[in-house]
């Protein structure tokens, strides 16, 4: 009898289990309906056929070069400019540099209209470095550069953060290794940490590059909205909600569509890369 009191016990905590796993999951169902069905309802809007009469028009065009060129040209400064920082955050620990983490982090957090009025007041014409640069003749608000000057600050801190995580990985009996054996800081740079560390290196460039695509804000003050000039796809589709829904629609299309392919190429691969290892 006690065997089956323990038995049915058993049985009921089970289903009790199961049951309240269920309940767990069904708590999350409003946010994935919240964020998975906006997506699907834009995709559901899509025509081929309006598609390839947007690809006809000019702005529309000058929009997709302005906003492919610039945000690969943004994860490229990046690149080149952010892991030295990613790998000195690594490697260091101090009070200055994490505080130096924190300022880092805050673009992600800026609300796009804030970034755009900290980058004019920083480099405008009437800004704190803006002003010595309009002496020597170098106007940067409202051209390309700033364009890509926006999608930098807010982009940035994405690379950074997610390089730094995969370069504090690489441990410290590793790079001594290497050093023992006698390879000098830049040998052991070049062919262990980064190496070691380069999914998330290729991960954080991933993100950079998504990200400086989706910018508007920033941009939208600092860069100015001139059509094939700094008017990138989120801007045309800012003003094409207003002026040509079909525009907007289709440039729409074209973001969330080369996201969601960045986002799913990029963990497929490092999926691939993990179970390769």
């Amino acid at each position: 009898m006690a065997g089956e009191r323990s038995t049915h016990r058993t049985l009921i905590r089970t289903q009790w289990d199961a049951a309240m796993r269920w309940l767990f999951a069904c708590a999350g169902i409003p946010l994935l309906f919240l964020l998975v069905v906006p997506g699907l309802t834009l995709a559901q809007r899509f025509s081929f056929a309006e598609f390839l009469h947007q690809l006809s028009e000019r702005t529309t065009l000058q929009a997709i070069k302005l906003s492919f060129v610039t945000a690969t040209l943004t994860t490229f400064v990046v690149l080149l400019m952010g892991t030295p920082i990613a790998y000195l955050l690594a490697r260091r620990q101090t009070r200055l540099l994490r505080a130096l983490e924190v300022l880092i982090d805050l673009p992600t957090i800026f609300p796009p209209v804030v970034a755009g009025i900290a980058l004019l007041l920083a480099f405008g014409r009437m800004g704190f470095i803006g002003k010595w640069l309009n002496e020597m003749g170098i106007d940067i608000v409202f051209t390309p550069i700033a364009v890509i000057m926006a999608q930098t600050f807010v982009a940035a801190p994405f690379y950074i953060k997610t390089a730094t995580i995969g370069l504090r990985m690489v441990s410290t009996d590793t790079i001594e290794a290497a050093a023992l054996e006698g390879a000098d800081w830049f040998q052991t740079l070049i062919h262990v940490t980064i190496p070691m560390s380069w999914r998330s290196i290729f991960s954080g460039a991933a993100l950079c590059w998504a990200r400086a695509m989706g910018e508007f804000g920033a941009t939208m003050i600092f860069a100015g909205n001139t059509p094939g000039r700094t008017q990138t796809m989120t801007l045309a589709v800012y003003v094409g909600f207003e002026i040509d829904l079909d525009q907007a629609l289709t440039l729409a299309v074209i973001l969330l569509s080369t996201s969601a392919i960045v986002l799913y190429a990029t963990r497929t691969f490092m999926a691939v890369g993990s179970e390769d290892d």
